[in-house]
Formats: structure tokens, sequence, C-alpha cells
């Protein structure tokens, strides 16, 4: 349930236009935004959020410092990054610090109300244009080092469930494990495949056809 989210966003008509977006998307949600880094770090410091907006190019510094400090002091918020930049860079650099999702302003907005709603049903919010960037991505470097082993059966599973919208603790009772027998199986998934989040592990669930498949 989305019921609080912040936007950090400098430009006043965008932060507006996105606050409307959301509240599309989740009519009952309370929406806050911030204007610079600053703000956005003190708010994050100050409320729990479920939902986090965040650009990446802000007056006085990188949201990228806004979205480590949310995944470190309120994990379990979707932090989705907003932004006009769709350079590697920027995609790896984002996924790499924890964000959940990668949204291009330049969307439609009636898509980016459909991403932002298909979030509780544990789809990431990506934009296509990024998703085919982050194939690519891979592609070019190649997601497995060709002397690390082939996922085991049991973290295919996982890996799997990662791409449902699971989150740990329920694969750990879909797969009858520990927590901590999960959280170590996703650490083994994410070394092999060369990969940093669960956006970034959905994504390539997907691709690899193992959210489709059964678990007993």
């Amino acid at each position: 349930m989305i019921g609080r989210a912040l936007i950090v966003e400098d430009v006043a008509e965008t932060g507006d236009w996105l606050s409307g977006i959301v509240v599309a998307a989740y009519p009952d949600c309370e929406v806050a935004v911030a204007r610079n880094m600053r703000d956005g770090l003190a708010r994050v410091a100050a409320t729990d959020f479920d939902l986090a907006l965040i650009d990446l190019r802000l007056p006085d510094g990188s949201g990228l410092e806004v979205l480590r400090n949310m995944k470190l002091l309120q994990p379990k918020a979707v932090t989705i990054v907003t932004t006009v930049m769709s350079e590697d860079s920027h995609i790896v650099s984002a996924l790499s610090a924890g964000a959940s999702g990668y949204l291009l302003k330049e969307t439609d907005t009636e898509l980016l109300t459909r991403q932002l709603v298909q979030l509780t049903q544990g789809v990431p919010a990506i934009s296509p244009a990024i998703a085919r960037r982050i194939m690519e991505h891979f592609r070019r470097t190649g997601p497995v080092e060709d002397d690390e082993p082939a996922l085991t059966p049991r973290e295919s599973e996982v890996l799997g469930l990662i791409g449902r919208g699971m989150r740990n603790a329920e694969v750990a009772k879909a797969l009858a494990l520990a927590d901590s027998t999960v959280a170590s199986h996703i650490k083994s998934i994410y070394r092999k495949l060369g990969i940093s989040s669960r956006a970034e592990a959905a994504l390539l669930a997907n691709r690899l056809g193992l959210s489709d498949r059964k678990h007993l």
C-alpha cells in the first residue's frame, strides 16, 4: 500500500506534474515535495515514506545521495529515479545505489501512471527505453563471467520469485527457507549475474523466463 510519497524535483512544474501522477495512481496518498538534495535528505530523515520519485540532477547535488540515504534509513520504501538522463552510466549508478525503478520524464503521463499502479503487483517501474538499454548493457558486458558457475536450481527459483515481485520474507515462505538462507542465495545471484538491485534481478528473471515457472 502506497500511503505516503516523496518527490525530489527542483522544477516546480515538473514536481506538480509528478505529484498529479502519484495521486492518480494512489488517490489516498499523501505527497511531499523536496526542491533540492538538502531538503530531500531532511525529509527522508524525518518522515517515513512508501514511495520516492527522485531526480538525479539537483541544484545542490545528486539525487543519488537522497536515494542512498532512503535505502539506508527506509529500506522498505520503493525508490524510483525520474529523470531525463538515459545514459548507461546514470542507469548503472542508480541501480547500483538501490533504485527500484528508472523512469524517463519524457514518458507519456498515462503510461507513467500505469507503471506506478503496477508497483503493487511487483512490476518494476522502468521505462521501456531504459529496459532496452539495460538488456543491451548485459549483452555487451555479459552478465556472467566465464569462470563463474551457473545459477543452482534453488537460486533460479529464488530469482524467479524475485521476478514476480516477492520480497525476501515472501520468497522464504514460498520455498520453506529461512530468511537468512534466502539472503545468502540473493547475494550469490547478484555476484554471479553481475547485478546489484532487485530491479535488475526482476528484469533478468523475466528475460530468462524464470518468473513464469511454477514453484512447489
